[in-house]
Parts: C-alpha cells; structure tokens; sequence
C-alpha cells in the first residue's frame, strides 16, 4: 500500500481520561478506512487527530511521509484546506449560498477567483447526480442532495485525504446506501484515500478496512473486498 497518511503511537488525554493510548493507522491512495466503536470509545477524537483539527499529546501524524502535527496554526490551517477534504453529519452548508458556491467555497478561500472556482465546482454536479441543481440553496435541497453537495465540496480541491464524520447519520437507510456508495466510488476514484468514523455497520461495509476502536485502543481490524 502506498501510504498517504500514517498516525504512529498517537496519544491524546483529556485529563484522566485517555482518548487514544499509542493507536497507529495507516492508509493509503484510493483506500477507505471506517472507525467504529462505541460512544467514547475514541473513534471520533482519532479521526480529529489524523485531520490536524486536535494535536496529539503524543505521536505523529505524517502526510506522504511529512510530519504535520507539529506545524503552526497557519500552516496546518492552510494544509486542512487544500490538501484535505471533509464531510460532516449535517453537511455544514452555508444557507446564504447557491450549491455551486458552496462546493466552490475551498477553492475561493484559496485565493481561486470566484468565476474560476464556481466553472470547477460545476463539472462535480452531474458525476454527482445533482445536475440542474447548482442554484438550489442548502434549504432548497433533500437530506442526500445536501450531502452530495458536502462530498463535491470535499473533492473540488483533489485532496489527498477525505474524511466523513458520521456522513449518513441524519440519512434514512436508502439514503445512506446511496450516499455512501458515492462517496467510497468517488474517492477512489479521484486516488483520495478516505476515512469516515460511523457508528452504522452497513455504512462500514462500504469501506475497505474497519477498525474498532475500544477506550483509545484499536480492538480488531477487518479487511473486506469491494466489488
């Protein structure tokens, strides 16, 4: 596997509790990795951790072999901008703004003139099944549409890595089916590797890899072939 992200012996404590005690993980281009377990179990603050949005108390996190944990704010805040991607439980739209603009928000905050960056954005909407839908806002739109919009603005800066937060869990079950067979498809597509933290089993076994994650300790690790 060639690896795109690595997390080695990854601490992090929140006073006398240990979220994560030496946890190491690693995925590679076009891999989807799934984080389960139970409420507290870690799961979520790994995933923070693996994206620079927490800095570990101990460990490395390292991007094509680059150690990131240990950049500044700006650096890493610029680095989660342009190299990652990100999608949330509720999608995390801004109302105010047609589709096309949200999907294109990354690129403009990168200094991507505005007229540019919607022309990119546009090119996700068919591949994505939102076609005819780039003037709708967030408020106009389903749940799974609104998702689908949350997973071309992930993408529309080719990142390395993207990574889904409970993506499905405000989805009904079809839904949630649909959206996350897109969104494993999507990714490996682009050569993105992707991990997502759920909660739902189904929506694992969309993934090439799960890992359960017990009191900051990884428990089992589950390989699958995707067709």
């Amino acid at each position: 596997m060639n690896t795109v992200l690595a997390g080695h012996g990854l601490v992090k404590k929140y006073g006398s509790t240990t979220a994560l005690a030496g946890v190491d993980v690693e995925v590679g281009e076009r891999d989807s990795l799934a984080i389960m377990g139970p409420s507290g179990s870690g799961k979520s603050t790994l995933l923070h951790t693996l994206a620079g949005i927490i800095r570990p108390d101990g460990g490395q996190v390292l991007l094509r072999g680059d150690r990131i944990d240990n950049l500044g704010e700006n650096r890493l805040s610029a680095l989660r901008r342009g190299r990652f991607g990100f999608v949330f439980q509720f999608g995390q739209l801004l109302p105010e703004l047609p589709a096309e603009e949200n999907v294109a928000l990354p690129l403009m905050l990168e200094g991507t003139p505005r007229r540019q960056a919607v022309e990119r954005a546009r090119r996700w909407f068919a591949p994505l099944g939102l076609d005819g839908l780039e003037k709708r806002r967030p408020g106009q739109l389903s749940g799974g549409q609104a998702q689908r919009v949350a997973i071309a603005r992930a993408l529309v800066v080719e990142p390395d890595v993207v990574f889904a937060d409970e993506p499905t869990g405000a989805l009904d079950q079809n839904t949630s089916s649909e959206v996350v067979r897109l969104l494993t498809s999507v990714t490996r597509e682009q050569g993105a590797a992707l991990v997502m933290v759920t909660h739902d089993a189904d929506v694992a076994a969309h993934c090439d890899r799960i890992l359960q994650v017990r009191d900051g300790r990884i428990t089992h690790h589950s390989q699958y072939t995707v067709a």
